[in-house]
């Protein structure tokens, strides 16, 4: 018996050790690369190139024309008890002392105004304004900003399931200062700059995320939209500079998808988005200067038990590995299998990328049937209780690839 202790002594070493990173996955990008390339839209403007080409570079077939602009509904706040403002001069006709912080709360089928005491009891949907230019909005809102100033006026209307909401109104400019030193830093060239803020505001006036009560929601399920605190003097010039240009194709403004890095090429969208027509301007492309991008090549480390626990109802006995069946221009997953010892799962990549909390859908998986492979699968996996995908934190991000010394305009592949 002695003689077998250190022996068992190593096997539970390695049992224990060795899927600690067993399973490796390597990919390109970060986000759903569709459209423009953020960081790809940076490589450019530093090789020289003027926004008009970035934004023809990846939005094939279109040009740059103005458009009136309209109003944007931006949600901020939903199915809160009681919302706070100030910097406001009048709500609903009634005016109102800037330098005060009124408190707004449900009352029946009227919203109640309180400075200590009730001051007024108005109808709503109800519109907050200022004429010094901007409301200021107690709390933190949906884009993670804390009393945060808003251009434009606040309207306040009931949730269908209680509460107040909060509605920042605005013209779509002004909205647009506020979504690019969100969506990328204002020390950026001017032509990133520049192209971000065409493309901010063409996906602005084409995509309605709230229906009939807001257009846009102010984080990464629409744009990132801070507001007026966030605002700088470069990002706000690019806006101006651009004032009222879209991205247009035959005669339509186009739906100008955009996201951080490409891994070096974009995708189709119908290969992104579940059930998405196909669109000429959003064909896969050629994204030579990506490579800064912080996520442009990445990889995650898991245990085999960790993949178990995040695959869970999709593993069908033990877990053996993933096998790609179909992947897109870039080359995005489009469907794969999740193989386990009873049978196979036919899943998508997208649900691949939630549930494994991948940055893209660009991604490779470890070979399975390799001598080491089932080596490791024989390893005995701990029974563990699975982990909601959104609750896990992603791996942090790798060092940034320097860029690559390319040429403009780059060979078509």
């Amino acid at each position: 018996m002695r003689r077998l202790l250190p022996l068992i002594a190593v096997v539970l070493a390695v049992a224990l050790a060795a899927p600690a990173h067993a399973y490796t996955i390597r990919g390109h990008g970060f986000g759903h690369g569709v459209g423009m390339s953020q960081y790809g839209a940076l490589g450019l403007a530093r090789h020289g190139v003027g926004y008009r080409d970035i934004l023809a570079h990846y939005f094939k077939h279109t040009r740059v024309e103005k458009r009136p602009g309209r109003t944007i509904r931006v949600l901020l706040l939903a199915g809160y008890r009681t919302i706070d403002f100030s910097g406001a001069t009048s709500a609903g006709g009634r005016t109102l002392d800037p330098a005060k912080t009124y408190t707004a709360t449900l009352v029946g089928s009227r919203i109640a105004l309180h400075r200590g005491k009730r001051v007024a009891t108005l109808p709503y949907p109800l519109l907050v304004l200022s004429a010094r230019g901007s409301v200021r909005l107690g709390g933190t809102a949906i884009n993670g900003v804390t009393d945060g100033a808003y251009r434009g006026a606040l309207e306040l209307r009931p949730t269908s399931t209680g509460g107040l909401t909060a509605i920042n109104q605005l013209p779509v400019d002004a909205y647009v200062r506020g979504v690019v030193p969100g969506e990328v830093p204002a020390r950026w060239p001017a032509d990133a700059l520049k192209a971000q803020a065409v493309a901010a505001r063409s996906y602005a006036l084409t995509t309605h995320s709230g229906g009939d009560l807001f257009d846009q929601y102010p984080d990464t399920r629409s744009q990132v939209y801070r507001g007026m605190d966030a605002e700088l003097p470069r990002s706000s010039g690019a806006v101006i500079a651009t004032a009222n240009e879209v991205v247009t194709h035959d005669g339509e403004i186009a739906t100008t998808f955009f996201s951080s890095s490409s891994g070096g090429r974009t995708e189709n969208v119908e290969n992104s988005f579940g059930g998405a027509e196909p669109k000429p301007y959003l064909k896969s492309v050629k994204d030579p200067y990506d490579g800064a991008a912080p996520r442009h090549k990445w990889r995650i480390e898991y245990s085999r038990a960790e993949v178990t626990r995040r695959l869970a109802g999709l593993v069908k006995g033990r877990f053996r590995g993933i096998r790609v069946v179909d992947r897109g221009e870039s080359p995005r997953i489009v469907w794969a299998d999740v193989v386990g010892s009873g049978g196979t799962t036919r899943v998508s990549g997208a649900t691949l990328k939630y549930r494994l909390a991948l940055n893209d859908t660009w991604a490779r998986f470890p070979a399975f049937g390799s001598k080491r492979e089932k080596a490791i699968a024989a390893l005995p996996i701990p029974l563990l209780a699975p982990v909601a995908p959104e609750t896990a934190a992603p791996p942090p991000p790798p060092k940034p690839e320097p860029e690559p010394k390319l040429e403009w305009p780059p060979s078509p592949l």
